[in-house]
């Protein structure tokens, strides 16, 4: 890992999480696209979810991040002996989050809608689809710290191959569940949910296939010391993720003051933008074990090689999303809606909000590059800065202007959190190579 030119080694991981990924935003998309042809009020419901759902991938991924973390240190530092204890206690803390959704989710999701929508028929839909995601969640949970170990190992394909194929089942299926086709009965907003879950166990059955043949069960002992590390190396990508629902969920409310085709707006953005941010968050995913892996070794020069490397690359990649939002976001719109009033609101949405996504390409590698640095409070303050700190008060404060003002709310905590970025990366603290325990 430590040998092959960083430039090579970039494209040649990243490309099949990208393809993966890829996949993946195309099955959202096509889910939300079904769901809009059913009812304008499934629309809804599921951008309301959708913050919900971000919290359940932030704890499935965030532990996932944390096993991927410590298994890439670990060899970095030439220790194996501890390896297969953090495989184990990581599927047992999936295990728990799951089991926390299906347990407190379930009950608390008629709360959450009696807060977010005034109308009956969004709440009910809402429901129907977040109770059969939580009862299944488990596919999803176990499929993330699968897919973390594998990539901790430099195994980019297997794990494209399951989310390749989890989605294809998942776009089949909406259709004929939805509306009813060949003979089945028409499920509606049940039939979207129970093919997402679908989806999620043929990607978790693909990746533990693969994942059991080189560690058989049992494969290793669970203690809590291990469920701590694991803990800790994950925090920041936990903490950043379970705060997107946090600032979401606020942001869903300021702009619910206005009309909830605000809302429907904001979704529809989420939706798209996973699809544009595609290239970026495969970047992530590559460079976290890679810069582990370099740090562990004691290899600055290469560590600083990696963040040059990604920079560039999210550079080049977050023009391009830009561009696209600025010059056609009617039509993008248009693929989930063609209401005058979603269209007048998102059009002037998409392009202010466009303004954002450079800065927030570099700021969020340095996210990753603190985190593999083992920087975790720094990784931390950023992510708190962002999505605690400016987004939620800079939204409350511009809400006064008018809708349009509160868009550039992205920008601005952008361009700040860009700036502390760097004022932490200039007091960067001595590399003394092999970090010992974590």
């Amino acid at each position: 890992m430590d040998e092959t030119p960083v430039w090579k080694q970039l494209i040649r991981l990243s490309a099949p999480v990208m393809l993966a990924l890829l996949i993946q935003s195309i099955y959202n998309i096509v889910d939300s696209y079904f769901v809009a042809r059913y009812s304008e009020e499934g629309l809804t419901a599921l951008s309301i979810i959708f913050p919900i759902q971000l919290l359940m991938t932030a704890l499935a991924t965030g532990t996932g991040v944390g096993i991927n973390i410590l298994i890439s240190r670990l060899d970095g530092e030439g220790e194996t002996k501890s390896q297969k204890n953090i495989i184990a206690a990581g599927f047992l803390l999936s295990v728990l989050g799951a089991l926390l959704f299906i347990s407190a989710g379930m009950p608390g999701i008629r709360i959450y809608y009696q807060v977010s929508s005034a109308q009956a028929l969004v709440r009910e839909y809402g429901i129907q689809y977040a109770q059969i995601i939580f009862a299944f969640s488990l596919g999803m949970f176990i499929e993330a710290a699968g897919t973390k170990v594998l990539q901790a190992r430099s195994n980019m394909v297997l794990p494209m191959f399951a989310q390749v194929a989890g989605a294809a089942v998942n776009i089949f299926l909406d259709p004929i569940l939805i509306f009813g086709y060949f003979g089945f009965p028409v499920m509606g907003i049940r039939g979207a949910a129970v093919a997402t879950v679908l989806g999620q166990w043929t990607a978790m059955a693909i990746v533990m296939a693969g994942f059991l043949r080189r560690y058989p069960i049992p494969f290793g002992r669970v203690n809590l010391h291990c469920c701590t590390r694991v803990l800790r190396a994950g925090a920041p990508s936990i903490i950043m993720q379970c705060l997107y629902t946090v600032y979401i969920v606020g942001l869903n409310l300021i702009l619910k003051i206005f009309s909830e085709d605000a809302v429907t707006v904001l979704g529809i953005y989420y939706k798209l933008q996973t699809f544009f941010f595609i290239p970026l968050l495969g970047l992530q995913q590559v460079i976290l074990p890679l810069i582990s892996f370099s740090y562990g070794a004691g290899r600055k020069d290469r560590v600083d090689s990696i963040l040059r490397c990604s920079f560039a690359l999210s550079g080049v990649i977050m023009i391009a999303a830009a561009a696209c939002f600025m010059a056609m976001p009617e039509f993008l719109l248009r693929i989930f809606s063609s209401r005058p009033e979603i269209l007048e609101i998102g059009v002037t949405a998409f392009r202010i909000i466009a303004l954002s996504f450079i800065p927030s390409a570099f700021g969020l590698i340095f996210v990753v590059y603190f985190q593999g640095v083992d920087r975790g409070k720094e990784s931390i303050f950023l992510i708190l800065l962002r999505q605690v700190a400016l987004l939620v008060p800079v939204a409350w404060a511009l809400h006064f202007l008018g809708l349009n003002r509160v868009w550039f709310t992205f920008p601005i905590t952008e361009v700040i959190v860009v700036a502390a970025c760097l004022i932490f990366y200039k007091k960067r603290k001595p590399f003394n190579g092999r970090t010992g325990e974590i």
